[in-house]
């Protein structure tokens, strides 16, 4: 039994002094020496002090074309991302029922028409009757019953033509409002544009307020942008500031303020401001845009935008620490340039990164610096 226990802690022993010895051939091992690299201290340095407010492209001519009489949609003549012309036509409904009536209304002002040439006519004779009665009552050739006679005819047909002009009036305005009321079942363009949105299919069936059609005008964008109302003093209309697009690598574009919508929303107390963006053909309703107001300067870090390394939404830099070993540390990042970037959190004065990592990994390497 001594004999076994023996036997055992000799070999727990030897277990033991292999383990330390690993462990000092591990610690003996030097870290791998990358040469060739640029490196930066950071500085805290005067840079603008930036308000971002994000918000969305906008043509500023948009139109929502809706149904205005109930009727069976007959024809779409466009589909989404169709440039249309002003007055092309775009969707017919059926119009069957207000042709009829159309028609009937046009029938009506023509015989109200006729009447009124009818009624003229024995006014005219009606007239010329009493004048001749008149010069004979004058004599007394006729009686005075002979006259009121004459005289109430006149007035009879004098009435007549009265109701006759009333009526073509009426059918006028029938006739007038059964051809818009026509016109409405034929969907045009208000403007030069293209179709964004369509809404509708032949036979379906459109009600007044129904949305058919959504187009807006080519070349005129605006970016409405959302701001608190604690910055909105930093918001001066007239002035032009760079706007950024993610969708658009054209670089950043002048916007120039143009208005500020009076009425904050209550939900967030922010208000809403347009900027009114150059032409180009880049641009698209949609898009997500970031606005840049200035206010004044501020201290801060910054560092080459080159030292960035990405992961995914992660992102960092290498830290060259202790015995110029580079560590991999996360940050938070602000606004960019074009070649330098602001950093919020993660990193401090002073401290050492690799500008130029490119795609190496070099976490836990010795970096000497060029």
């Amino acid at each position: 039994m001594i004999r076994r226990f023996a036997s055992l802690f000799f070999v727990a022993a030897l277990a033991v002094l292999s383990g330390c010895t690993t462990q000092r051939n591990l610690a003996a091992v030097p870290p791998e020496i990358v040469s060739g690299l640029h490196t930066v201290q950071l500085q805290e340095v005067a840079i603008p002090d930036l308000l971002q407010a994000t918000g969305t492209v906008r043509s500023w001519r948009t139109a929502p074309l809706a149904a205005q009489v109930m009727a069976t949609v007959v024809a779409v003549n466009v589909r989404e991302g169709d440039r249309v012309r002003h007055g092309q036509l775009l969707i017919v409904t059926d119009g069957s029922q207000f042709l009829a009536s159309t028609n009937r209304s046009q029938a009506a002002q023509q015989a109200s028409e006729h009447e009124i040439v009818a009624a003229q006519s024995d006014l005219d004779l009606a007239r010329a009757n009493f004048n001749r009665l008149q010069y004979l009552y004058d004599k007394d050739i006729i009686s005075a019953r002979e006259y009121d006679q004459a005289k109430a005819h006149l007035q009879s047909t004098t009435a007549r033509l009265d109701l006759a002009r009333a009526n073509q009036e009426q059918a006028a305005a029938t006739l007038s409002q059964d051809k818009i009321l026509l016109s409405y079942t034929r969907i045009v363009a208000p403007f030069d544009g293209v179709v964004t949105e369509r809404h509708v299919d032949p036979g379906a069936l459109a009600t007044p307020g129904m949305p058919l059609i959504t187009m807006e005008q080519l070349g005129h964008y605006r970016l409405e942008v959302t701001v608190d109302e604690g910055d909105l003093k930093y918001v001066r209309l007239g002035e032009t500031i760079p706007v950024t697009l993610d969708a658009f690598s054209g670089g950043p574009l002048a916007g120039k303020i143009v208005q500020v919508v009076p009425a904050a929303d209550p939900t967030n107390r922010s208000f809403t401001v347009k900027l009114d963006l150059p032409a180009n053909s880049g641009l698209h309703s949609g898009m997500f845009g970031r606005a840049s107001f200035s206010r004044g300067n501020k201290q801060a870090i910054t560092m080459p935008r080159s030292a960035v390394v990405e992961r995914g939404q992660l992102q960092s830099v290498y830290v060259i620490g202790e015995k110029g070993v580079a560590t991999f540390r996360y940050v938070t990042l602000g606004p960019q340039t074009q070649d330098h970037v602001e950093v919020l959190s993660g990193l401090m004065p002073q401290e050492t990164i690799i500008a130029d990592p490119g795609g190496r990994d070099l976490a836990g390497k010795r970096i000497e610096v060029r």
